[in-house]
């Protein structure tokens, strides 16, 4: 009898810990859904010493749309830091990081959160295709964050605040259809 018990225990123990990795990690479906042309982008709070996600920390979901004329997206942050004004960039990886440290391909969109720490943004803008050429990541892929728009001026970050900022969870292609 005692030993059914303590493999009981050791077995809810061992079930308790992966729920808690799964809602961590897997708060929904990312990437493309089934044939269509939306897919999906989690956006979550990461220590940056270790670039785990944070368990419990803000996290956001970007739809958007992986062709067109303009990139389409929805997106939506939980858990900021209320009224606080953030942007959605595009954010490009360059060969030399120390040198060419905080190059934003695009400004996707900006917004203040509200009072709860939530934000919603959406709309289209023209980025072109993405990622661009010069991205280290060309050929795999974009990184999309969201940021404190205190953080960047033009196209170019000037703050460094990691544990106020979500990054991709995956990285994101974009196909502009109006460039031949």
């Amino acid at each position: 009898m005692r030993k059914k018990l303590l493999s009981g225990l050791v077995f809810f123990g061992v079930l308790a810990s992966l729920l808690a990795v799964s809602m961590v990690f897997a708060r929904g479906p990312h990437g493309q859904a089934g044939k269509s042309n939306i897919a999906h982008l989690y956006l979550y709070e990461k220590d940056p010493s270790t670039w785990e996600i944070v368990e419990d920390g803000a996290w956001g979901k970007m739809k958007y749309n992986l062709a067109g004329s303009e990139f389409e997206f929805v997106f939506n942050g939980h858990g900021l830091q209320s009224d606080t004004e953030y942007a959605l960039i595009y954010y490009v990886d360059q060969e030399n990081p120390f040198v060419n440290w905080g190059k934003i391909g695009a400004v996707i969109s900006t917004g203040i959160s509200n009072k709860g720490g939530n934000i919603h943004l959406a709309g289209s803008v023209d980025i072109g295709s993405i990622p661009y050429e010069e991205d280290l990541n060309f050929g795999d892929g974009a990184k999309i964050w969201l940021i404190l728009s205190s953080d960047y001026s033009g196209l170019q970050m000037t703050g460094w605040h990691p544990t106020e900022y979500l990054f991709e969870h995956n990285l994101i292609t974009f196909g502009d259809t109006d460039v031949p």
